[in-house]
């Protein structure tokens, strides 16, 4: 068991005079549950409830007044009372609307009684059985596989780590931070995988834990299938899935199928609600609000980048290659680097990118971050002398003159040129430092860089 990013903002609900209960979402093993176990230490005392468990289900079946309902949570628990602060925790909360629904009569009857709910199948059982959540009554964290900063952790990097939170990130320390994100980009985050990873430091051990956790998805299925035609559909979408990570997709023919777009859409949606996939849609705006369009093809990434690297094969490229870019049709950086945007997004806003779909000149950056009043387009490439064509397009268009290269190289800040000559701010930013892209884009905006080596 190591720490998680997400207690911290467990520590700040705890804390927060108003709270309310919270529902944790995520996929199935990204730890909540071992999360919570740990943030419950803070607690004089633990209920915990799992609604797997038919017996404890039933519980909230019976529709008893809140009072007389904790009571009975007492009597099954064998706890005669209570004393000091209580942390009540519904696991696998999809399993009973009734307990959902609860969840706003704790607040109001209750309210010195704090609840956290967390169910990995949530948003779908929410869709499916119509479970009504207590709006205005609850509040929502979301947990995502390791970043790079709780890999570091794991694995008892300290130096790492510390050099990691220093702003501009020392230059002496890049080569470790490289080698050790590269690590990262092949074990990826799931908690399980880390654990085993870092007790054994050997990579070729995780394959029965990959095994495990993808088995443990395809069992789920039949969970969220509405019928036996879905099912065949969803498992194709979620095996193809890793396979097609990382690029634009079209539903009708997903993963090289005859499926329609209608099932392959609707398959890809359901594994969204999951949390297994992230559908990425473009935006054609330069400028704030960076409004996703939903008709345009949207890119595909997956849970976690261990699980793409198991699912197509890719482990021993990671000793092959010093630069993420090259292999695999140079997706495995964008992917990694996507990972580290949603796990480290406090708002959790779904990231988007740009596209041109011009016949003469298209154009596509990998993504766009809002920071104040710009869009910030952001390009993952290879080495230091990639080309930036569409960066170019997207810089020759919006207002200002900001942009970030993710790549293999060092951290510097130069003043630049587009080829129609407006001059421009581009900060190359080392995939290692992925995970505070927005920190950074904060400060290269507010300070307005000048052309100089390093990033001061």
């Amino acid at each position: 068991m190591f720490k998680r990013s997400i207690l911290r903002q467990l520590q700040d609900w705890k804390a927060k005079p108003d709270r309310k209960p919270l529902i944790l979402r995520g996929a199935r093993q990204v730890g909540k549950t071992t999360a919570v176990q740990l943030f419950s230490s803070a607690y004089d005392q633990f209920i915990p409830l799992n609604l797997e468990k038919p017996e404890e289900a039933r519980l909230f079946s019976r529709e008893l007044a809140t009072r007389d309902l904790f009571q009975a949570i007492l009597f099954q628990k064998g706890l005669p009372s209570i004393e000091g602060q209580v942390l009540l925790f519904l696991d696998e909360v999809q399993n009973s609307p009734e307990a959902v629904r609860s969840l706003r009569y704790f607040h109001e009857d209750l309210p010195h009684i704090q609840v956290i709910a967390a169910g990995s199948l949530l948003e779908i059982a929410l869709t499916q059985k119509q479970i009504g959540v207590p709006v205005g009554r609850v509040e929502y964290a979301l947990m995502h596989p390791l970043s790079f900063r709780e890999f570091l952790e794991a694995a008892g990097e300290t130096q790492a780590l510390e050099a990691l939170d220093i702003m501009p990130a020392p230059a002496f320390a890049l080569p470790r931070l490289m080698e050790l994100f590269h690590r990262y980009a092949l074990v990826g985050g799931m908690p399980e995988v880390v654990a085993r990873y870092a007790e054994k430091r050997d990579a070729v051990a995780l394959e029965p834990i990959y095994r495990s956790l993808w088995t443990s998805f395809l069992d789920d299925i039949p969970k969220y299938a509405r019928n036996e035609t879905m099912k065949r559909v969803i498992r194709h979408c979620l095996e193809a899935a890793p396979l097609e990570a990382g690029g634009r997709i079209k539903f009708a023919g997903f993963g090289k199928s005859n499926y329609r777009s209608r099932e392959a859409g609707e398959s890809l949606r359901t594994l969204e609600q999951a949390m297994l996939v992230h559908l990425l849609y473009p935006t054609t705006s330069t400028e704030i609000p960076l409004a996703p369009d939903r008709k345009k093809s949207p890119k595909l990434l997956f849970l976690d980048i261990g699980l793409v690297n198991f699912s197509a094969g890719l482990q021993g490229h990671y000793f092959e290659y010093p630069d993420l870019h090259s292999f695999y049709r140079g997706r495995i950086a964008e992917m990694i680097v996507g990972q580290e945007i949603i796990a480290t997004d406090q708002e959790h806003h779904k990231p988007v990118f740009w596209v041109r779909e011009k016949s003469q000149a298209p154009a596509e950056v990998d993504f766009v971050l809002q920071h104040g009043s710009h869009a910030v387009p952001v390009e993952v490439k290879a080495g230091a002398k990639g080309t930036l064509k569409s960066l170019h397009q997207f810089i020759t268009r919006c207002p200002h003159g900001y942009a970030v290269r993710l790549y293999a190289g060092p951290l510097e800040t130069v003043r630049t040129k587009t080829p129609e000559g407006k001059p421009f701010t581009l900060l190359n930013l080392p995939y290692c430092l992925a995970g505070s892209l927005r920190a950074y884009a904060r400060r290269l905006v507010e300070n307005d860089g000048a052309p100089r080596a390093g990033f001061e």
